[in-house]
C-alpha cells in the first residue's frame, strides 16, 4: 500500500522528493496552514523522505502523518552527526505535532564546568547563562560519562552542591561525606586542598574539553599499558572499552564552535530572474533556524542590493537582534548596532560555505521543479543559449547535421541527423550512397549530400532547418556552403563546422574560430548532434561493406558458401590477396576440401 497525501497535491510533493539532494541534512513536513507537523533527520535526504510515500506504515501514526504533508522543506548539513544535533535544536524550537516522542530528557548533552568555587564538572541538557561554562552537545552520552568518570577518577573532583567560599570553609559549616573516605574527592569542604591546585585541574579539563582528546587517549594508552603489566585485566579491559570510545570520538561534537553564542549568517546565490538569500541563525553554538528567501528581480540590481534587501526583510520577520552578520562580501550600507564580517577561515568560515550551500541546492531545486511541470521551459533555455553563443538570428528549433564515412575510399556513405527542440529526431535521420564520387573525396561528397538534401525539401516544400551543423572543419564546411549556394539558400539557413581537434566552431567566410566553454549547453548539444551523426554513419557503412562482402567474387564459386566467404575474406583482407595466397595458407584458414576449391578456381582460371 503507498500512502498519499490528503492534504497536499500528490504530483507537487512527488516533484519536491524527486530533486532532493543525496545528502544529509534534515527535513520538514507542513500541513496545509503552513505549520511544521514533523521535523526529521537523514543520511541520505532523498531516500529517507521517498521512503515515507514509497512503504507501507505499520503505524497508524505514521500513515496520518503522511496523509496531512502538504509541503516539504529541507536543509543540508555536512554529516550525519551534523543532522542529528540540528533535528533535535529544531524540534525544541518548533515542537512539532508528530514530534511529540521527543522530550526535554532525550534532548543532546553538555558538559558543564560551573561558576563557582571549587567547580564541578557535570552532565547537563539546560545551558543557563551565569557565567558557567558548557561544551557540547554531544550526539553520544556514552562519551560524555566516559569523560566525566576519567576527570572524577583522575583529578578528584567534588560532585556535592555545596557553596564553598572562603567564609564557609573557615567556619568548618560542612563536613567530608562518603566521596572523600572512598577516594573520590579530596576534600575542599575543609579546605584540605587548595583552590590553586584544584583550578589547575579544572584547566586541565578546560583544555580537554576545547579539543584535547589525543591527551586523554594518551593518558588512556598508559593506564591500560599499566594495568596490563599488573596483571589486572579486567581494569584494563575496562579502560579499553573507554579507549575505544573517545578513539571513535575523534572531532567535536557541535555543529559550529559553543563560542559563537548570536550570529546571522547570510549568503546569496543567483539566476537571471531570482536571487535566493540563505539565512541560519546560530545561538549558543548550534544552529536553530534556517530560511530560504526567494527574491524576484525588476531591474539590474547588484548583488549587495539584494542581498541587503533579504537580510532586512528575515531580520524582520524572525525578530533577529543579533549583533554580528557573516556575510560573503563586503556590505557598504550600514545597519544600527550590527558589525558585518566576512570570514576567511574557521568556523565561521565553514558556517558561511554551508549557507551558501544551501542556498545553491534551493535555486537548483527550483530549477528542476520548474522543469519537470514544463519541460518546454528547458528546451527553450537551451534554444536560446544556443541562439545566443552562436549569434544566430533564428531560435534553432531545427538543426541538421552531416557526417561522411568511408574506409579507405570504399563504400562512401554520408548520414544526416535532425534534432528537434534539442532532441533527437530520428524518423527524420536519413542515409546517403555517394552517387557522383569516385575515391575518398570528403570535400566533394559532402557538397554532393547537402546538394541531394536541401534540394529535395525545396521540391517538396518541406521545413528547413534554422541550423546545419557540418562534421569537419573549413574544407567541408566549404563544400556546403558552395551546395547551398548552387541551391540559392546561402544566407537563409545558418552553418557551421565543427572540427574534431579542439571543439573548433567555424563559421562561412570567417579564418578564425569561436571556441566554446567546454561545459556550455550549446557545445554539448553540437557533440551530440556530431556523435550521433558518426554513429548513424558508420551503422550505414558497415551494413553496406558486410553486404558487399555478402556478393563478392568468391560467392560465385561453386561449392563456397557466405560464411566461408566472409572467412576467406576477414583473414586475407581482399580477394587479391587470397588469389596470391600460398595454398597452404588457404588449408589453415578454411581446411582442405574447400581451400582445394578455391585454390583451383583461382589457378585454373589463371
Amino acid at each position: 500500500m503507498k500512502y498519499q497525501s490528503k492534504n497536499g497535491d500528490i504530483d507537487y510533493l512527488k516533484n519536491l522528493i524527486s530533486v532532493l539532494p543525496w545528502k544529509p541534512g534534515i527535513y520538514q513536513f507542513y500541513d496545509n496552514t503552513g505549520n511544521i507537523i514533523y521535523i526529521g533527520k537523514a543520511k541520505n535526504l532523498k531516500k529517507r523522505v521517498s521512503s515515507y510515500f514509497t512503504k507501507q506504515h505499520d503505524s497508524r501514526k505514521t500513515a496520518l502523518l503522511v496523509r496531512n504533508i502538504a509541503d516539504i522543506k529541507h536543509m543540508v548539513v555536512e554529516s550525519e552527526q551534523d543532522a542529528l544535533l540540528l533535528e533535535n535544536n529544531l524540534i525544541k524550537k518548533y515542537q512539532p505535532r508528530y514530534n511529540i516522542r521527543l522530550k526535554d530528557d532525550k534532548s543532546y548533552p553538555w558538559i558543564c564546568i560551573k561558576n563557582e568555587p571549587f567547580p564541578r564538572v557535570f552532565k547537563t541538557r539546560n545551558l543557563i547563562r551565569d557565567g558557567s561554562k558548557y561544551f557540547g552537545p554531544y550526539t553520544s552520552i556514552y562519551t560524555v560519562r566516559t569523560l566525566l568518570e576519567l576527570y572524577k577518577t583522575e583529578y578528584k573532583l567534588r560532585t556535592c552542591n555545596y557553596q564553598l567560599t572562603d567564609e564557609n570553609i573557615k567556619s568548618g559549616k560542612y563536613k567530608v561525606c562518603l566521596e572523600y573516605h572512598i577516594g573520590n574527592c579530596e576534600g575542599p569542604c575543609e579546605g584540605l586542598v587548595s583552590a590553586e591546585k584544584y583550578n589547575q585541574g579544572i584547566e586541565d579539563i578546560t583544555g580537554i574539553l576545547k579539543g584535547n582528546i589525543s591527551g586523554v587517549i594518551k593518558h588512556l594508552e598508559l593506564r591500560m599499558a599499566d594495568m596490563a603489566s599488573q596483571m589486572n585485566f579486567e581494569e584494563a579491559q575496562r579502560l579499553k572499552e573507554k579507549y575505544d570510545s573517545l578513539k571513535r570520538y575523534q572531532s567535536k561534537s557541535t555543529i559550529v564552535s559553543p563560542t559563537i553564542t548570536d550570529v546571522d549568517v547570510f549568503t546569496i546565490e543567483q539566476d537571471p530572474k531570482f536571487a535566493y538569500i540563505n539565512y541560519l541563525k546560530v545561538i549558543k553554538g548550534a544552529i536553530i533556524q534556517t530560511f530560504t528567501l526567494e527574491i524576484k528581480k525588476s531591474l539590474d540590481e547588484s548583488a549587495e542590493e539584494l542581498l541587503l534587501a533579504g537580510i532586512v526583510d528575515i531580520r524582520q520577520k524572525i525578530y533577529s537582534n543579533a549583533k554580528e552578520i557573516l556575510v560573503p562580501f563586503k556590505i557598504k550600507t550600514q545597519l544600527k548596532d550590527v558589525t558585518f564580517k566576512i570570514p576567511l577561515r574557521g568556523d565561521k568560515k565553514k558556517l558561511l560555505d554551508l549557507s551558501h550551500r544551501n542556498a545553491k541546492y534551493f535555486r537548483l531545486e527550483k530549477e528542476k521543479q520548474t522543469v519537470l511541470k514544463n519541460p518546454k521551459i528547458r528546451d527553450e533555455r537551451i534554444l536560446k543559449t544556443i541562439q545566443k553563443d552562436l549569434q544566430l538570428s533564428e531560435l534553432p528549433v531545427k538543426i541538421e547535421c552531416f557526417d561522411n564515412s568511408n574506409l579507405q575510399g570504399s563504400n562512401p556513405v554520408a548520414a544526416c541527423v535532425v534534432f528537434k527542440n534539442a532532441k533527437p529526431l530520428k524518423k527524420e535521420y536519413r542515409h546517403y550512397n555517394i552517387k557522383t564520387v569516385e575515391g575518398p573525396n570528403d570535400f566533394a561528397s559532402m557538397e554532393e549530400v547537402v546538394y541531394r538534401r536541401y534540394k529535395r525539401l525545396t521540391e517538396e516544400n518541406k521545413e528547413l532547418p534554422e541550423l546545419i551543423v557540418i562534421d569537419g572543419g573549413k574544407g567541408q564546411l566549404s563544400s556546403a556552403v558552395s551546395a547551398l549556394e548552387k541551391l540559392n539558400l546561402r544566407g537563409k539557413i545558418a552553418i557551421i563546422g565543427i572540427a574534431k581537434r579542439l571543439e573548433e566552431i567555424y563559421f562561412p567566410d570567417d579564418s578564425v574560430p569561436l571556441y566554446i566553454n567546454k561545459n556550455s549547453e550549446t557545445l554539448k548539444i553540437i557533440q551530440q548532434l556530431r556523435d550521433e551523426a558518426h554513429r548513424f554513419g558508420i551503422n550505414f557503412h558497415r551494413n553496406k561493406r558486410s553486404k558487399n562482402i555478402s556478393t563478392s567474387e568468391l560467392n560465385q564459386i561453386k561449392g563456397i558458401g557466405e560464411k566461408t566467404a566472409k572467412k576467406l575474406l576477414i583473414d586475407f583482407k581482399s580477394v587479391k590477396n587470397i588469389k596470391d595466397a600460398d595454398k597452404n595458407l588457404i588449408i589453415n584458414s578454411i581446411g582442405p576440401s574447400k581451400a582445394e576449391i578455391v585454390y583451383n578456381y583461382f589457378h585454373q582460371n589463371n
